[in-house]
């Protein structure tokens, strides 16, 4: 408990004295995360009662233990890291914290984690770059079905502003179990991935509408994953009720369903599937990146487009489910797959290195951009 306070206090003090900079806090005279010409990177943390700190990222195996000063900070210098966005914490005392010292953070309602932006020589997708830029929109519904006010990030692309007649086709974009509305942009950097995809023409110019994902407050933020039935039924009626009426009335948008998909991550995956398959007169495009798709909870939602494989493959523009092969619901993207087989159900599938991570996220936004309402 006593160092505990000490280190409490030291924070405080810290923050207390902090100057903001692009992309990054520094907070007096530290630094952290400092990225180096060669892709090392060193992490600090003033934590001066704690007895030990370690350095906990997706870049790294295991936690790495941290090194003293006489002044109370603590650093490590990584081993070069290949250019990524990743997430990352210390462990201060068996305690995970944040990067005080970093403004890049893991938007997530459970976890805590900083972002580290390693660059490449040549920029990556999801970099800024001297392209036009779309716009990104906060805004506010009545989900009637919800009895809340609730919140949508809306992303417009390139020039939208500037024409008056030009009708978009929509993205609905859905986010993980533990995420937010706010991470498909703050993590996954959607936005940017679109305004540099669209700038190369190599994707079209569309509306990617990002909601919450989790039917609060009628499922509990404890309940479990998103694609469970409950978050599932209740969710579909906040999308169909409310968050494409708002989008539909609000925003130039096509309203065929050819010019409509729908694409999630991991329990979001799993209402993608659920949602998209069982209303194939709505959604034209159907992804699931990483889903949490288990046939014993979601069968359901399968049954009008398994009995009818034919009718189904004329409705459906692309059926796409990607997994890293690392990641733990690879099995079951595997055995998803399977049925799709089976079922002679048109789909395809990415299956790369990595686990279940939001780096294979931009990875997977990156393919289906590229085929999203191409002729």
């Amino acid at each position: 408990m006593h160092n505990l306070y000490y280190f409490l206090l030291s924070v405080f003090f810290i923050c207390c004295v902090s100057s903001e900079t692009e992309g990054q806090q520094r907070i007096g005279s530290i630094v952290s995360p400092e990225v180096h010409s060669d892709n090392r990177v060193t992490f600090r943390i003033f934590a001066l009662g704690a007895e030990d700190v370690k350095l906990d990222g997706q870049f790294i195996p295991d936690s790495q233990a941290m090194t003293k000063d006489a002044n109370g900070l603590w650093s490590i210098t990584t081993d070069p890291i290949k250019p990524d966005i990743y997430p990352y914490r210390f462990i201060v005392d068996g305690v995970a914290v944040m990067d005080h010292n970093n403004s890049l953070v893991f938007v997530n309602e459970r976890i805590n984690y900083s972002l580290v932006d390693i660059p490449g020589d040549i920029p990556l997708i999801h970099s800024l770059q001297k392209v036009p830029h779309g716009a990104l929109n906060y805004r506010y519904y009545d989900s009637k079905s919800l009895g809340v006010v609730r919140r949508m990030v809306i992303y417009t692309p390139p020039g939208y502003e500037h024409d008056s007649e030009t009708r978009y086709p929509v993205l609905y974009l859905l986010h993980g179990t533990s995420d937010t509305e706010e991470t498909w942009t703050g993590v996954g950097r959607a936005n940017v991935i679109l305004d540099n995809l669209i700038s190369q023409n190599k994707a079209t110019p569309m509306i990617i509408v990002m909601p919450y994902g989790r039917a609060y407050p009628i499922v509990s933020i404890d309940s479990g994953s998103l694609g469970n039935p409950d978050n599932i039924q209740e969710f579909r009626k906040d999308l169909f009720d409310n968050i494409i009426p708002f989008v539909e009335k609000n925003y130039r948008v096509k309203t065929d369903r050819a010019s409509r998909a729908i694409a999630g991550f991991s329990g979001g995956g799993s209402e993608t599937l659920a949602i998209g398959l069982s209303n194939p007169e709505t959604f034209g495009w159907v992804c699931g990146f990483a889903p949490s798709v288990r046939m014993n909870i979601h069968e359901r939602y399968f049954e009008e487009a398994f009995a009818d494989s034919e009718r189904t493959n004329q409705r459906l523009k692309l059926l796409w489910i990607s997994c890293g092969q690392e990641d733990g619901l690879y099995r079951n993207s595997l055995e998803f797959v399977d049925i799709l087989k089976e079922k002679k159900i048109d789909h395809k599938t990415f299956f790369n290195d990595g686990g279940h991570t939001w780096m294979n996220c931009k990875i997977y936004l990156t393919e289906i951009a590229q085929l999203l309402f191409q002729e």
